[in-house]
């Protein structure tokens, strides 16, 4: 059985979905590697304008594999290589959740630009609790997204929380009542039919600013608003409002 499945559900869409739901989808090496290649080559293929990550069965991800943890020396988690493809992918990301979305899998979710969360979710850092410290960005991506101290509270004691805390800390994008997966396609979509370059910019901008002093962000921004006057499609975006037509756009 593949581990990670790519499907293309509609123009523009690809869609990573992780394939462990035995496990709860828990993350192994192999998982890991192979949802790293997926987005390193999203980024370089012209006909993806925006990715949904999800996966099969009733949880997102139940974290790392702890069968695989205590078989690697030391030696072996030093040097495997971080898979930090989904940060660094510059076309937008959403992830649905639905489930447990703990360790690992919370933290590919919040590696995401979007996350949408069904009701059920639950989503948590417990590597304390079994002597682990969170190693996809937990420890850094968790403060920046809710605030230091209720990140240090989920950090330090390893406690869940669930969906409706979670969009009250400010964690997910939104809660849904029905299929996490249908809404994150529902705004895939749509993003997928907006200017790429401008989108893509947009998260550059966006990512960029949350690591450097606001003044610093604030003349990105001011730089990538100029740059937008050249592109071909700002020119075509104004003439569609002004013929009152739906804009086709490509990416230039």
């Amino acid at each position: 059985m593949n581990e990670v499945l790519i499907e293309k559900p509609a123009d523009g869409i690809a869609l990573v979905r992780i394939n462990r739901p035995e496990v709860r989808n828990a993350l192994n090496a192999a998982v890991r590697a192979q949802i790293n290649e997926a987005f390193n080559s999203f980024d370089t293929d012209s006909s993806v304008l925006a990715v949904v990550l999800t996966s099969t069965g009733d949880h997102f991800a139940a974290g790392g594999d702890l069968r695989e943890f205590g078989a690697a020396s030391m030696v072996d988690r030093m040097t495997a290589e971080y898979t930090d493809g989904i940060a660094r992918c510059r076309k937008p990301v959403i992830t649905a959740v639905n489930g447990y979305a703990l360790g690992g899998g919370c933290e590919y979710a919040m590696n995401g630009d979007i996350i949408i969360a069904g009701r059920d979710a639950v989503f948590g850092q417990p590597e304390v609790k079994v002597g682990l410290v969170p190693g996809l960005g937990g420890t850094q991506y968790l403060p920046r997204a809710i605030g230091i101290y209720p990140a240090m509270l989920m950090l330090l004691t390893g406690d869940p929380i669930d969906a409706e805390r979670a969009a009250s800390l400010g964690l997910v994008s939104e809660v849904v009542d029905g299929s996490a997966e249908d809404r994150a396609l529902e705004i895939a979509k749509k993003i997928a039919k907006l200017p790429p370059l401008t989108v893509q910019t947009i998260k550059r901008v966006v990512r960029y600013g949350t690591q450097v002093s606001l003044n610093s962000a604030l003349e990105m921004e001011k730089m990538a608003h100029q740059q937008m006057f050249a592109t071909q499609d700002m020119r075509e975006g104004a003439t569609a409002f002004f013929e009152k037509r739906r804009p086709s756009f490509e990416g230039h």
